[in-house]
């Protein structure tokens, strides 16, 4: 009996290797190198421009104590109880250290590329956002540079990043760390709120919803637990996140097909 000739097929592959493409390219490889070269180059260019505050030590000691005589005019400066709180446990306060180091960069980076890979059509909008809402911290920190609560040891501070990381403060090479002199507004908190809204609009479930907005509170406590931030800076963080809404709507009217949080028809993004 003759052999029959064997063929093969390279069907089932090739359909595999265009679900993969869809999955972990679904713009093409261009614009996923655009959008993480944008998102790096506006990231670092906001990194620089902060650090333009560290010679304003005089300024922003003084809108600092400045912050401190208003929460207490307004008997709220209840951010030394919380750290002493937070740091009497040795574990939780370690872990809030690790956030608030890694909250504003590698987790909002990770969970920007989930939407990108996943939520496609919303990306852009949430891009937009972000970029507005490092724009408007810029003007912040120019205009209003105020030292940390951490810098105030008098009052009952304590720097638990540095004593996590053995790294002090003043080292300029981990400005993107510590922030030096910019905390108003509170980025950890503008990032939290803009990551959380975005996922709970793109989730249907309830329990997945209510997870997301247990984010920003967590992050509240870990900025203000670890001496970085005043809930005054937080509450101007809330203002940059609303701002930045607001004006990456403004910017999707502008390409309602291609920025809108819910695009209505596909249109190559930019």
């Amino acid at each position: 009996m003759p052999r029959q000739p064997v063929t093969l097929s390279f069907r089932p592959l090739l359909v595999l290797l265009a679900r993969a493409r869809a999955l972990l390219l679904p713009q093409g490889v261009l614009d996923a190198l655009r959008q993480a070269a944008l998102c790096l180059v506006v990231y670092e260019a906001y990194s620089l421009v902060r650090g333009a505050v560290w010679n304003q030590d005089i300024t922003a000691f003084n809108n600092a104590r400045t912050v401190i005589s208003f929460e207490r005019g307004l008997h709220l400066f209840f951010e030394p109880s919380v750290q002493t709180w937070t740091a009497s446990k040795h574990w939780l306060i370690v872990i809030l250290d690790w956030l608030y180091i890694n909250s504003q960069f590698s987790i909002a980076m990770v969970v920007l590329t989930f939407i990108y890979l996943r939520h496609n059509r919303s990306f852009y909008f949430v891009r937009n956002m972000f970029l507005v809402a490092m724009l408007l911290a810029l003007i912040g920190y120019i205009i209003f540079p105020t030292a940390p609560p951490r810098m105030f040891p008098e009052w009952g501070f304590r720097d638990t990043v540095s004593q996590l990381t053995g790294i002090p403060p003043e080292n300029p090479t981990v400005n993107a760390i510590f922030n030096p002199y910019a905390a108003v507004p509170s980025m950890h908190i503008a990032f939290a709120l803009m990551l959380a809204g975005s996922l709970s609009r793109l989730t249907k479930r309830r329990v997945v919803k209510a997870l997301c907005w247990l984010w920003p509170p967590l992050i509240l406590w870990t900025v203000i637990a670890t001496g970085n931030h005043f809930w005054f800076d937080a509450f101007w963080g809330v203002v940059v996140a609303a701002g930045a809404a607001w004006g990456a709507a403004r910017m999707a009217a502008l390409r309602p097909h291609a920025w809108a949080f819910w695009p209505r028809t596909a249109e190559a993004p930019a």
